[in-house]
């Protein structure tokens, strides 16, 4: 009998690297964490796998699928690693990037910092055409233009170009002709055009993103190349998949083209994961809690779908302040990421001030417990002064913790200064960084108009289910639920992403005037085109499609998502739009606005493989032995003083297990702290739920 098909996921982060290898069940066969790699990221990709492959005692020739997500996109823009590049727009427009939104992020700030948009004004060009909002000709390109243009592109040493002429995404015409010229008489430079990468109105979103896009296309195209060839030669025989930002899956071929739609595609991943996870066990209301070793990412799903979001900014020049980085226009998962990981470096200000990240020590240097050539105290050597993280079981063993290290940065950075001990110091800086996140998960869920009460909280990456507990008591969530394998979630994730590609493109009109032919013959084209892109991935796949209007009342400047019909429009649906518009409006703002003209701007078709369905229902849970543990001194957080803590082995829990806190749950890639106002229950999935006890423990 032949071996079952395996399955591949490896998600680059910021500090480590995981793979997981599954078999055709979605059973895990072997998973790892390796440091990234960052001079090569594909070196710890290949070792990762390697190691996960040797475990199982399987080779990469019997690989039937492998999926693949990488920071090194968002890295590049924001560590400014890309291509030179020079813009071209209408003649009358070569300031969108230095006008952008007419507005400063920070009203009264005198030191403001403006967003860097990669482009300096002396490498922006232009060209004389023009077209009308309608997508007629009225002023046809100037090709007697391009010697000029392309010798200030020369004369600007520009590696890369970034077409974006005005109107173009309702007729795209002028700018095909004019990538083609350019390509023709310089073949060496990257070029993308807005109507192919962001075909919406607003041409400084539209810009911005097509400079991005085309920014980092040289640099991802050398390294999903080299990646290709380096599992190709290794024996990898299937197909490479790449995750996006918004929660499907792509070709390489996609990619390349696209590659401003991988950012961010590891924390996708693991909102995918928590979805899939809430259709498994019927939770409406769940918050994604996702804590690597660089960030922390928080996501709402609702009804086993994430939120998802038009509009995503990249290295915000203020870290918190929305329009302070560079927007770009692309479908994703909408997620809150704060700089608070494990690696996040703790420092006392002039001030005086406990602070702690965004700066973060990374895989190199990493924390000063990793005994790697970090001097500065991090998140990770406060846990294990407070006891929390376990030597003898950390990382499967691969390399040596040193307390002594991490105690004694604590004492010396953070204690000396603020006259504390090192545990105590070390809970301050745990305290800090718990606040921190359980902040931004209240301020998410405020600015979404939902409620955290009522939420299961589910918890992952190499620190997520260490910090849940004290994050959840904060954050006011009273359940948590940590899956199988969640120190590699994010990569456990991208095995249940869809092959999907989604297409937005701007055809401004009133519903009361809809063209409902024109329209429907829009959506047609969009959803035939989208269905080409994942047919390159799934050739046989069943599909389904997913169209929405991007809807606001007359005047408005922003818009709202209403989904639509499956066939094609009719004039009695329209009764129905405008009750979706006004409920969802009324959500987010309280009310209607009676007698207002809606209007619509935008449409949306995505097409996707189908997710996999939920799991059948399970025996009810049993009763069995209690498992035996250790224990071992901790610093709890609930009453600051020295506790025992059950030291338990995951594996040596059954379903129906019950665990009173304080308590470490311990697995090859991280530990769950069941803090002693908790309760632990195994569910007949396997799942760890824990419940918050009414009032705190002593």
């Amino acid at each position: 009998m032949p071996a079952p098909a395996l399955r591949l996921a490896v998600d680059i982060g910021g500090t480590f690297t995981d793979t997981v290898l599954v078999d055709e069940c979605g059973a895990v066969l072997a998973s790892t964490k390796v440091l990234t790699s960052h001079h090569d990221p594909s070196e710890a990709a290949w070792d990762g796998c390697d190691q996960a492959l040797v475990q199982a005692g399987r080779e990469l020739r019997e690989v039937t699928g492998f999926i693949h997500g990488t920071t090194l996109a968002t890295n590049a823009l924001i560590e400014k690693r890309g291509a030179r590049v020079a813009t071209v727009t209408t003649q009358g427009f070569r300031d969108i990037l230095e006008i952008a939104y007419e507005r400063r992020y920070s009203q009264y700030d005198i030191d403001l910092e403006k967003p860097d948009f990669l482009v300096p004004r002396a490498r922006a060009f232009t060209v004389a055409e023009r077209m009308s909002v309608a997508g007629e000709v009225l002023l046809p390109l100037d090709e007697a233009a391009l010697p000029d243009l392309l010798a200030g592109i020369d004369a600007s040493n520009a590696e890369a170009v970034a077409i974006c002429l005005l109107h173009a995404y309702a007729n795209p015409a002028h700018e095909r002709q004019l990538r083609d010229m350019i390509s023709a008489a310089r073949p060496g430079l990257a070029v993308s055009i807005s109507s192919d990468v962001s075909p919406e109105a607003r041409e400084f979103d539209r810009l911005s993103t097509t400079v991005a896009n085309v920014y980092i296309q040289p640099l991802m195209a050398g390294y999903l190349a080299a990646l290709k060839a380096r599992f190709r030669d290794g024996g990898l025989a299937c197909p490479i998949l790449m995750m996006t930002a918004g929660g499907g899956m792509c070709t390489l071929q996609t990619a390349r083209r696209y590659p401003i739609r991988l950012v961010e595609s590891g924390p996708a991943g693991g909102a995918i994961l928590a979805a899939q996870i809430a259709r498994e066990c019927g939770l409406d209301d769940v918050l994604s809690f996702d804590m690597g070793g660089t960030t922390a990412k928080l996501c709402l799903i609702d009804k086993a779908t994430p939120q998802t979001s038009r509009s995503f900014e990249i290295g915000r020049a203020a870290r918190f302040i929305k329009g302070s980085g560079m927007p770009v226009r692309i479908p994703v998962i909408e997620m809150i990421e704060i700089g608070a990981g494990g690696g996040s470096i703790a420092s006392v200000d002039r001030l005086g001030r406990l602070t702690v990240g965004p700066q973060s020590a990374g895989s190199d240097p990493g924390p000063v417990g990793f005994g790697r050539g970090g001097a500065e105290p991090t998140v990770t050597d406060a846990d294990i002064t407070l006891g929390l993280i376990r030597p003898d079981r950390f990382a499967e063993g691969r390399f040596q913790l040193d307390p002594g290290a991490a105690s004694e940065a604590m004492m010396r950075d953070i204690g000396v200064p603020l006259g504390l001990g090192a545990q105590a110091a070390a809970a301050g800086v745990s305290a800090i960084v718990d606040e921190s996140m359980a902040s931004a998960a209240r301020m998410h869920a405020v600015e979404s108009g939902k409620d955290l009460g009522a939420r299961t909280m589910i918890a992952f990456g190499g620190n997520g289910p260490l910090h849940a507990a004290r994050v959840a008591r904060s954050a006011g969530v009273n359940r948590i639920l940590v899956p199988a394998n969640p120190g590699v979630g994010s990569a456990v994730g991208f095995l249940f992403a869809p092959v999907a590609f989604e297409l937005v493109r701007s055809r401004y009109s009133l519903l009361s005037s809809l063209d409902l032919a024109a329209v429907n013959e829009l959506l047609q084209d969009m959803g035939r085109e989208a269905l080409e892109v994942v047919r390159q991935g799934a050739s046989d796949a069943p599909v389904t499609t997913r169209r929405s209007a991007f809807m606001r009342y007359h005047g408005q400047g922003h818009e709202i998502e209403i989904a639509l019909p499956e066939a094609a429009l009719q004039a009695s649906d329209l009764p129905a739009l405008i009750a979706g518009f006004e409920a969802e409006y009324s959500r987010q703002f309280s009310r209607p606005v009676p007698g207002m003209e809606i209007e619509v701007l935008n449409w949306a078709v995505r097409v996707s493989t189908l997710p996999p369905s939920p799991g059948a229902p399970l025996d009810p849970l049993a009763t069995p032995q209690s498992p035996a543990c250790e224990t071992v001194p901790i610093i709890c957080d609930v009453t600051q003083a020295a506790r025992e803590a059950a030291v338990i082995d995951r594996a040596a829990l059954s379903p129906g297990h019950r665990i009173v806190g304080p308590a470490l749950i311990t697995e090859p890639q991280t530990t769950t702290y069941v803090a002693a106002d908790f309760t632990l229950l195994v569910d007949t999935r396997g799942n760890l739920i824990l419940t918050r006890i009414e009032g705190d423990r002593p």
